[in-house]
């Protein structure tokens, strides 16, 4: 133990406990949500935020672009550093540098401040990129599943219910208001892992370079990798272009909703995320693979449903659509706790490396469902974004399911 080490903080995380304090678990699953929750926040206010500061429509437009964009970069050029460095010192700083970028943000008064703050809110946000391989390594291995499973409850909630509470924020106290109180629960949740987390030895002495090399090699050596990889990505691409979508449409004949109603669909998706740990414990006992072939088929089985709409009545559509978003949430989220408890099971020495590459695949697969969705919504409309999320999804069944994919692991 270093000689710096107080007994304010707990010991190093050097040895697997028996079992995980619930505080513990919780802690993480807080640090996740509502830092990942910070790329969000943004969504619901951009008509605000224009009239506010005398924006075009376009340039406060580029706001969410920029965050995404600083997010993939940020978990490809920084996240492996959780197996250099103290994941602890890695998370603090990281929630130092967010809760300041989202007060650059919140006193911003031009369009310039709002541009650097967020690309800057967008790397830092990664710190869930953090506390989920630190959940892993300390989670004792038989109820891994179920420990990374319950901390990405808490992101995936963050996720979802972000947009819901920034536009509720915005609406009664000001968008300022939101940046403000979102810089403030970053920093509490930064003090609170400092003091509750313990110690993280690295497990990695490569320079930063090779560190980064190092994440080709592991998809090359690895197909379990790869395959997780794959997989996750195409289910991403059809979760991506529901989402992005899916205001234009409730906007239109013969639903005519706002953007209020879009955001409120979040609430069936969390509903779905809340499975995540359930998800957790069936691969713990089950085996990963089982649940990455159940969640691809939920995920499947709820975008083929939506093929049904064109022949129902406007509130039975709507009422199909809450559905399917649950379950094709529920699945989405349930495999990629599986892909994370067959990963980190490759190479301990590697899982902030390896939890990089998952999900610089899955924000491949994101991006690329974004960009498709529009498309294929103006040219085919809903039903062909429907077509295309299930193609998706079955794509991704196949991956789980092609012969030597146990092996694999």
């Amino acid at each position: 133990m270093s000689s710096t080490h107080t007994s304010a903080h707990p010991p190093a995380a050097h040895s697997q406990p028996a079992t995980l304090p619930l505080r513990t678990v919780l802690l993480l699953a807080a640090a996740a949500g509502l830092s990942v929750a910070s790329l969000y926040y943004s969504q619901p206010m951009l008509g605000v935020l224009a009239d506010s500061i005398g924006a075009s429509n376009h340039d406060v437009g580029l706001l969410p672009t920029l965050t995404q964009l600083g997010y993939a970069l940020g978990i490809l050029f920084l996240a492996p550093l959780g197996d250099r460095y103290d994941r602890r010192r890695i998370i603090v700083i990281k929630a130092a540098i967010l809760a300041t970028a989202l007060l650059l943000g919140a006193s911003s008064s031009g369009i310039g401040l709002l541009l650097v703050s967020s690309a800057l809110i967008g790397i830092t946000a990664t710190m869930a990129q953090d506390v989920v391989p630190a959940a892993a390594t300390l989670a004792p291995e038989a109820h891994r599943g179920k420990i990374v499973g319950t901390v990405m409850t808490g992101l995936l909630l963050g996720i979802l219910l972000s947009r819901v509470v920034s536009g509720f924020v915005a609406e009664h106290f000001g968008w300022r208001a939101m940046f403000v109180s979102a810089a403030a629960s970053v920093a509490l949740i930064g003090a609170a892992c400092w003091r509750g987390l313990p110690r993280f030895h690295p497990t990695s002495h490569l320079p930063y370079g090779a560190l980064l090399g190092s994440l080709v090699k592991l998809w090359r050596q690895h197909g379990a990798l790869r395959r997780a990889m794959l997989a996750q990505g195409l289910l991403s691409v059809g979760f991506s272009a529901f989402w992005s979508t899916l205001a234009i449409m409730l906007h239109e004949a013969p639903f005519h909703l706002g953007s209020a109603s879009a955001g409120a669909f979040g609430l069936a998706g969390a509903a779905g995320a809340l499975a995540a740990p359930l998800a957790g414990r069936i691969a713990d006992k089950r085996g990963p693979e089982v649940v990455t072939r159940l969640g691809a088929a939920v995920a499947a089985v709820s975008f083929g449903a939506m093929l049904l709409s064109p022949w129902l009545m406007p509130d039975a559509r709507l009422a199909l659509i809450v559905v399917c978003a649950l379950g094709f949430d529920l699945g989405v989220q349930v495999t990629l706790v599986a892909h994370q408890t067959i990963i980190y099971s490759i190479d301990p020495g590697a899982r902030s490396r390896l939890n990089a590459v998952l999900f610089v695949g899955m924000f491949a697969g994101m991006a690329a469902g974004s960009a498709l969705g529009n498309v294929v919504l103006l040219r085919w409309g809903w039903e062909g974004v429907s077509v295309l999320a299930l193609a998706s999804s079955l794509g991704a069944l196949a991956v789980r399911c092609w012969p030597g994919a146990r092996q694999a692991h």
